[in-house]
């Protein structure tokens, strides 16, 4: 990382930017051109391992491409605000990010593909326990991205 001064260190402080961000964005790549979908995304750790669950549609664009390349990137960010300087060059932005990359892979077994729904319900608010329709867990395809890297990054006053 070039500015290390504004590098985020430790997994904890990592993964406590990405509790404040709401969305994450999605990179992939097949046939040579790039792709990048904001998404909805819950995570979950074991140990030091760190797994991000998403949600979508059994087919389209995002499924197509992860069948020809599972490799993948993302990022989110949160609590951006431009300041402002007297010249031009005095301007910066303060904010926090999560930059990382992994393998993405289908949740198929049905009890994994449930508990990756709760953990994504429970993030977005869901309070209980949720239930879920044969048909609408047929209707729906979980993701989940072993992430292989993940950097912090941050610049608040």
């Amino acid at each position: 990382m070039r500015r290390s001064d504004r590098e985020v260190l430790g997994l904890k402080n990592i993964l406590s930017i990405l509790d404040k961000c709401d969305v994450i964005r999605l990179g992939l790549c097949a046939d040579n051109k790039p792709y990048i979908v904001p998404m909805n995304f819950a995570y979950e750790t074991i140990g030091e391992a760190v797994y991000i669950y998403l949600h979508c549609a059994n087919t389209g664009k995002k499924i197509d491409m992860i069948t020809q390349n599972n490799n993948v990137c993302f990022e989110a960010d949160c609590s951006y605000k431009t300041v402002k300087g007297e010249q031009a060059c005095d301007w910066s932005a303060e904010y926090e990010s999560v930059i990382g990359e992994g393998c993405i892979a289908t949740v198929i077994d049905e009890n994994q593909k449930v508990s990756a729904l709760n953990i994504l319900m429970e993030r977005y608010g869901f309070e209980g326990e949720p239930k879920y329709e044969p048909h609408h867990l047929s209707t729906v395809t979980v993701l989940k991205i072993s992430v292989t890297a993940i950097t912090g990054k941050c610049n608040l006053a």
